[in-house]
């Protein structure tokens, strides 16, 4: 099977990213048109994985410094002088299985590198638990620096980080679907 072919997300994409994102609300969070487009005008980092011409996945991310009022992003941006903060990868569930999970991060982290940033930050839940999170995120090397109530308290979140050292998202084998707070 071929790889997803990546590229950057444009507004013909945004039914699709709505739709993912609909089907993986309780693990990322509920977001509309007009969320998504404010999200989008933020993210330094927003591609989506296509496959047969079809946007399978998508990944949405800021630097350190952008003007994002979010608790997840506030906390690393009070601790750490520069990163990129994977604010939602989701890949459709049809599609579990295929790598493009991996593809995405591995594409996200080449292009921190090519930047000079020096880490990559995420969180995802473990009240209520994110197996498949937790164990995609530690094969690409990231580790908790902490924890912290979310969505009003009904949730908690394992706060991330991978550094990026020269072989970290090389080594990290392909995964299937992430889905990220």
């Amino acid at each position: 099977m071929a790889p997803p072919a990546l590229r950057d997300a444009d507004a013909r994409d945004f039914p699709r990213i709505l739709a993912l994102n609909d089907a993986e609300a309780a693990q990322t969070s509920a977001m509309d048109l007009a969320r998504l487009q404010a999200l989008a005008a933020l993210a330094t980092y927003h591609r989506v994985a296509v496959m047969d011409g079809v946007v399978v996945a998508f990944l949405l991310a800021m630097r350190a410094g952008a003007a994002y009022a979010n608790d997840n992003f506030g906390w690393f941006a009070s601790r750490l002088p520069d990163f990129v903060y994977v604010d939602r990868i989701v890949v459709d569930a049809g599609f579990a299985g295929r790598g493009i999970g991996g593809a995405m991060y591995r594409d996200l982290f080449a292009w921190a590198r090519a930047r000079g940033i020096p880490r990559v930050t995420c969180e995802y839940n473990v009240e209520p638990p994110n197996p498949a999170s937790r164990a995609f995120h530690e094969r690409f090397g990231f580790r908790e620096l902490g924890q912290q109530e979310a969505g009003g308290g009904m949730k908690r979140v394992s706060l991330q980080v991978a550094d990026l050292g020269p072989s970290n998202a090389q080594a990290a084998p392909p995964n299937p679907a992430c889905r990220i707070d």
